[in-house]
């Protein structure tokens, strides 16, 4: 058995793990979509699977669709005296909070928000005297940003004494200093961080001290783990933000994020969870030690097989709840979707699924937000795919729309939709994008939204089938009638404008059912018979 490289494939950032026993357990970031926080189980760290969400109530998640680079930064999760925590932050509704559960699975506690927690990017750690700490990054986007910790009481959830600066990063004046977490071992406190930033200059630093506020020194090796040294287009790509796993055995592995590149510097699926193993030296860890760099697979440790349940390529919407894999973008504060006759059904709500041609993003804020999309999702996992999904919708003059979107954030995307169009019903391939050099990183400038139509069929049927072939960026768009065949809409579009950094922002690419009223909630639904997603790669 191998370990192969992403051990969780798609948009799944931040990863954090814990052992319990023979059992682990992993958490990622999820930013603005619903349910929040997926959660996995292993017992061999080589296959996971998913066994819920930690927020996967409205009161528990409160997010804004407008701004998908925001709402769930880098939870960790952790385990104490039989009851598991998970610590994050909501970037824009709330700041940092904790919730607890006895049951990975669930059910999650409400948040306990904590008081006095500045900054992003929390994590808790318990020294042997039973005490608890809490670690965060304070200053973030500041000239000297700092890690800092403070002793916290984790039955009233509070702060307890000072907040004492830790460490700053191992460079002088290091850029983003991040995702710290603290662990003990032979007597040293070791603080473990991510700096650099979460593009190419990624990386994964760490020092230590005999008490556990410090004085950090960092380690002389520093950074224990980065491809910033490799060519930019090495296909693993800015690898960081790390937590360490001690297993039953004494050994030692990493979880981290990294990025597969393919058809140029392109990130379509974003950050991905990597696994790499550790040995400890002179009393430091050293991360992939045959080659000092993540590779695509590693032996696997001696462990009982996980044995996942099979994933079909087809999913027909039958039961009462949608499978793991779906997600919603922002907070359902009223139902956009219905499960019905082993059939998807997906309100055309009023908001657009995608801003209106001219929109101005800095006019974007929270005070503008809107209150859900009509959108279910699911991540691309893989370079190449087919996608496949059986539309029923005969969109009245309101123009109403329905279809197939690859979203990769709120600006930059390309779906196929049917409308009605001076009485005629069409189908047409439609690109969203942003004027990208007016934007900054991350898309925080301003900059003016367009979309494009670059083709149209005319369909006069409700029921179509909708295509979508990847082969890598080489993306082609078909319609296909009940008996299979095939009518192109647009073929060989270059995909590469769906990559994170190209595109700005945090996410990887989802691929989205949706529907609009695009300005009206017409209280009609557009109805999804079923859908395919099947690998190429």
């Amino acid at each position: 058995m191998e370990l192969k490289n992403p051990i969780l494939a798609g948009f799944y950032p931040d990863p954090s793990i814990c052992r319990v026993g023979g059992d682990f357990y992993m958490v990622t970031s999820s930013f603005s979509f619903f349910p929040g926080v997926p959660i996995f189980h292993s017992t061999d760290l080589a296959h996971w699977e998913q066994i819920g969400h930690v927020l996967n109530r409205p009161a528990q998640l409160p997010l804004d669709p407008m701004s998908i680079s925001s709402g769930i930064f880098a939870p960790t999760i952790r385990h104490h005296n039989g009851t598991f925590y998970m610590i994050t932050t909501n970037i824009n509704h709330g700041g940092n909070f904790i919730v607890t559960a006895a049951d990975p699975a669930g059910p999650w506690s409400d948040p306990h928000w904590i008081s006095g927690a500045e900054g992003i990017d929390p994590s808790l750690f318990w020294d042997d005297d039973g005490k608890a700490y809490y670690t965060g990054t304070r200053g973030f986007g500041q000239t000297v940003p700092k890690i800092w910790c403070s002793e916290i009481d984790l039955e009233r959830f509070e702060l307890v004494g000072d907040k004492t600066d830790l460490w700053g990063g191992a460079l002088i004046d290091c850029h983003a200093p991040e995702a710290p977490h603290l662990y003990k071992k032979e007597g040293w406190y070791y603080l473990m961080i991510a700096e650099g930033g979460t593009e190419n200059n990624h990386a994964v630093t760490i020092a230590r001290s005999k008490t556990v506020l410090g004085n950090y020194e960092g380690c002389p090796g520093n950074p224990i783990l980065t491809h910033r040294h490799l060519d930019v287009n090495d296909p693993i790509s800015n690898v960081g933000h790390g937590d360490l796993v001690e297993l039953a055995d004494g050994s030692w592995y990493m979880v981290m994020l990294a990025s597969r590149i393919y058809g140029g510097y392109h990130k379509n699926m974003g950050r991905e969870t990597f696994i790499a193993p550790v040995v400890w030296q002179n009393g430091w860890p050293h991360v992939s030690p045959e080659t000092g760099k993540v590779e695509w697979s590693y032996p696997a440790p001696d462990l009982p097989e996980t044995v996942p349940a099979p994933k079909p390529v087809r999913d027909d919407f039958e039961g009462d709840a949608l499978g793991l894999d779906w997600n919603l973008l922002g907070t359902p504060v009223r139902s956009i979707y219905k499960l019905e006759g082993s059939r998807l059904k997906i309100r055309t709500v009023e908001a657009p699924i995608c801003p209106p041609a001219g929109t101005i993003f800095e006019r974007f804020s929270l005070d503008d937000r809107i209150d859900v999309l009509g959108f279910v999702g699911r991540r691309q996992q893989n370079m190449s795919y087919d996608v496949a999904v059986s539309l029923d919708f005969d969109p009245a003059d309101k123009a109403e729309s329905a279809g197939l979107i690859l979203l990769q954030n709120n600006f930059q995307s390309v779906r196929i939709e049917k409308i009605r169009h001076n009485g005629r019903k069409i189908l047409r391939a439609v690109q969203g994008y942003i004027d990208l050099e007016y934007t900054v990183e991350h898309n925080l400038g301003a900059g003016e939204y367009h979309q494009a139509v670059l083709g149209e069929i005319e369909w006069p049927s409700s029921q179509v089938i909708l295509k979508i072939k990847a082969r890598e960026q080489d993306l082609s768009f078909f319609a296909a009638d009940e008996s299979g065949q095939e009518t192109p809409i647009l073929e060989h579009l270059d995909g590469g404008f769906l990559g994170s950094e190209t595109a700005g922002g945090f996410i990887g690419t989802y691929i989205g059912l949706f529907a609009s009223g695009n300005g009206q909630d017409t209280g009609h639904f557009a109805e999804f018979d079923w859908f395919d997603y099947k690998g190429r790669d």
